[in-house]
């Protein structure tokens, strides 16, 4: 496999990894942004300089910082500043309300965030002030009293909040041998991420990942999908999902390929930026291949560099995989599965791997790990995970960890799977009934909790039904109040107000009451069996 594969043992923290990319690669283009180059060696003194203006505005070692923003240069530095003063860094869905938002920040403690400005048409600072502005604390959001500093990742923010620049001139009291030293004090075994993802009960929940977890299983993914120095990577992943962020940033940093982060997805942008930059690395939900390969003016693009795909968190049809070879000509396609509580990494094809088995199936156990499936060969059953990439808990939640991870450390997954007799696991259905939508993972029982707020809202139930361009959509079936004249659209438009996009119901229909079981449990099955019916 390759010295790579240890690289809990090769870097020990993301901190040292930062610091020896610098030094490896120099003058190599690190990130790009439109005309904006930085090489390597400039994102190690931006990094640096970051870490100590979090030193000087208090961030100790294990404090929570958060970050809510989209991909951006600012983004990569903020983050690998902050996990190299040794703090622990809590992305944010860039999705979420303000009330969404502000429940991670509660629940995590955050002492310091990062947020953007004005994204997609809607102010986060705004956003953020509306939900938190009833409460005791002292700092800038009442409600939020661990919270004691916002930096705005732009040239304007309001009073109370600062600006980057301002924040990164504070900094500039802490010199580098100081930040040097408190990135030498981190422990391998020190956490470096909270992921927050939703369970059955609807409530987000943290799951803890440490830098030596981090580094051994990004090694591992770089080193099969065979990323590369040279290699020009367009991330369009979300930097806020461990895709984005570790097979993202952190494999880019262990095999000196330049990111090219893309806030927004938009097939005609992404295949400007690949013809443009000679992207050769391009993971990412089908979605974003199939609408690749259907776009009509594809031809008036160069897309020759193209090499490596990578994609996952969905079926991958057959056809996909042979026209990503056939029509791009792209050498390497892979699947692959995780899961937030796995450090986002569980099983991977190899190169080499007939389409038919890329399509099929998600791959094998990464080295280091174990995948079983609770039931008789070849039949059906909930998946579980043991090995170093188990998350070490969530956090503050001995309850929820231990409903997480059995006494002898199996992660039961809520997914069920198969496994064929060579390892290959295929993915067949979800305990949790989540579904993912454009390769976001949407939980029924916090939409259902969402969609139960409303005032004219008795009961609801979530199903994932299929969609030709997102995979899979929200149907909610909902029982109104008596007398209430609610119609699909008027909820529809309620949930684009209080809850992310992904979330929201495509689909609504109204029924007199949902069908229980004798526990009282809403029976899934039957609503699908509705489906099937029309």
């Amino acid at each position: 496999m390759g010295q790579a594969v240890r690289g809990d043992l090769q870097w020990g923290t993301i901190a040292k990894l930062v610091r020896e990319a610098a030094a490896r690669y120099g003058e190599r283009e690190a990130v790009v942004e439109g005309r904006g180059r930085v090489s390597y060696a400039e994102l190690g003194e931006r990094v640096e300089r970051a870490a100590a203006s979090c030193m000087a505005a208090g961030v100790e070692p294990g404090d929570r910082v958060a970050i809510w923003a989209p991909n951006t240069g600012e983004w990569i530095v903020a983050a690998l500043g902050a996990v190299s003063a040794g703090a622990v860094l809590v992305p944010l869905n860039t999705r979420f309300k303000g009330s969404e938002a502000a429940y991670v920040l509660e629940s995590s403690r955050a002492k310091l965030l990062f947020i953007t400005g004005t994204f997609l048409g809607t102010s986060y600072v705004a956003s953020l002030r509306r939900a938190t502005a009833e409460g005791p604390g002292p700092g800038p959001l009442p409600s939020l009293p661990h919270l004691e500093q916002v930096v705005v990742l732009s040239d304007d923010a309001p009073e109370s909040f600062r600006t980057w620049k301002e924040f990164l001139a504070g900094g500039e009291s802490v010199s580098g041998t100081e930040v040097r030293a408190r990135a030498d004090a981190i422990a391998p075994d020190a956490p470096s991420d909270i992921v927050y993802t939703s369970g059955t009960t609807g409530r987000p929940k943290g799951a803890v990942i440490t830098h030596a977890q981090t580094l051994r299983g990004y090694a591992i993914w770089a080193e099969l999908a065979g990323l590369c120095a040279g290699d020009r990577y367009l991330i369009v992943n979300p930097f806020f999902h461990t895709f984005g962020y570790k097979a993202g940033i952190i494999a880019s940093l262990m095999r000196g390929a330049t990111m090219v982060p893309q806030p927004v997805f938009t097939i005609d942008t992404a295949l400007a930026n690949i013809a443009a930059e000679r992207i050769s690395v391009l993971p990412g939900p089908p979605t974003l291949h199939q609408s690749l390969l259907d776009h009509p003016a594809r031809d008036q693009y160069d897309l020759s560099a193209l090499r490596l795909v990578v994609t996952g968190a969905a079926v991958v049809p057959l056809r996909l995989v042979e026209r990503l070879r056939g029509e791009l000509g792209v050498d390497t396609v892979l699947t692959a599965y995780g899961l937030s509580e796995a450090s986002g990494i569980v099983t991977m094809c190899r190169r080499g791997d007939p389409a038919q088995v890329i399509a099929s199936t998600s791959g094998r156990a990464i080295p280091g790990t174990e995948v079983c499936v609770r039931a008789e060969p070849g039949e059906p059953g909930e998946i579980l995970v043991r090995g170093f990439n188990v998350m070490r808990g969530y956090f503050e939640d001995q309850a929820g960890t231990a409903g997480a991870i059995d006494e002898e450390g199996w992660l039961h997954t809520g997914d069920i799977g198969v496994l064929d007799e060579a390892g290959n696991l295929r993915i067949t259905d979800r305990i949790k009934d989540m579904f993912i939508v454009g390769g976001f993972n949407a939980y029924p029982a916090e939409i259902e909790q969402l969609l139960a707020l409303h005032p004219e809202v008795a009961d609801a139930a979530v199903i994932g039904v299929p969609d030709p361009r997102l995979g899979e959509v929200g149907r909610a079936y909902v029982v109104r109040r008596p007398g209430s004249p609610l119609t699909a659209y008027d909820l529809i438009a309620w949930s684009r107000r209080e809850m992310a996009n992904y979330k929201v119901p495509r689909e609504v229909e109204f029924v007199t009451e949902l069908p229980r079981n004798a526990s009282g449990k809403v029976v899934k099955g039957e609503l699908r069996g509705l489906d099937t019916r029309g």
